[in-house]
């Protein structure tokens, strides 16, 4: 017979805030649930410009036909639910606004800095550096694992409590993630993308190669 204590439960995808000069984590975001579904999108950083799109070009354009200026750009989007009502037995007497105003910091900074910025500014500084936000990274399982910066949070919420707090969401996520092209070298987030990019290499290794006669070519190129 079965037992429910043997099957294993799954590994959650999620967020985590990381201190980027000591690289602690500051705060960890567990999504309730993982997504159906993942979008992702890479667009190849090509050397010389639009033109090396096309098919012709000067002489210049066609020597960087196969150069790269660094790590294609990734963006991954990804639609998260939130629900109170599946989780019963903790207590939830704001519905899920904690867990939506945890998400929603990520792309804001916090009063106490937008108050130090109002403050420099009355006071007459004339060069104010934008906030700095916290190292984000997303996780999907333990060989994903990226510097990213959201670039969309849509919120759908669709019930409510009859202190009107939401109680079930469905999250549009959208996520850039950050390569050594974003990041100073050094930051610890330019390390973290190194790191996955290595785990990237290993995968790429230990997929089987293809031979010339499956693809009808079997008197070579």
């Amino acid at each position: 017979m079965t037992r429910y204590a043997d099957i294993p439960k799954p590994i959650r995808s999620g967020i985590v805030v990381v201190d980027p000069e000591r690289g602690t984590p500051q705060r960890i975001i567990v999504l309730q649930f993982n997504p159906d579904t993942l979008e992702r999108s890479l667009a190849p950083q090509a050397a010389g410009g639009s033109g090396d799109a096309g098919g012709g070009g000067s002489g210049g354009d066609r020597n960087e036909a196969l150069r790269l200026k660094g790590p294609a750009e990734e963006s991954w989007k990804f639609t998260a639910e939130i629900d109170a009502t599946d989780q019963l037995e903790i207590a939830a007497p704001d519905g899920i606004h904690p867990q939506l105003a945890m998400l929603e910091m990520l792309v804001h900074p916090t009063s106490a800095q937008l108050r130090e910025a109002s403050r420099l500014t009355k006071k007459g500084t004339i060069e104010i550096s934008p906030i700095e936000m916290p190292l984000t990274l997303f996780t999907w399982g333990s060989k994903r694992v990226m510097p990213v910066r959201l670039i969309e949070l849509s919120i759908n919420e669709s019930a409510f409590d009859i202190n009107l707090n939401p109680i079930r969401a469905s999250l549009g996520i959208g996520m850039k993630v950050l390569s050594v092209s974003d990041l100073p070298a050094g930051h610890r987030g330019a390390d973290l993308y190194l790191a996955h990019l290595a785990q990237k290499e290993r995968l790429a290794a230990a997929a089987r190669g293809g031979r010339l006669a499956e693809l009808g070519l079997g008197r070579g190129l």
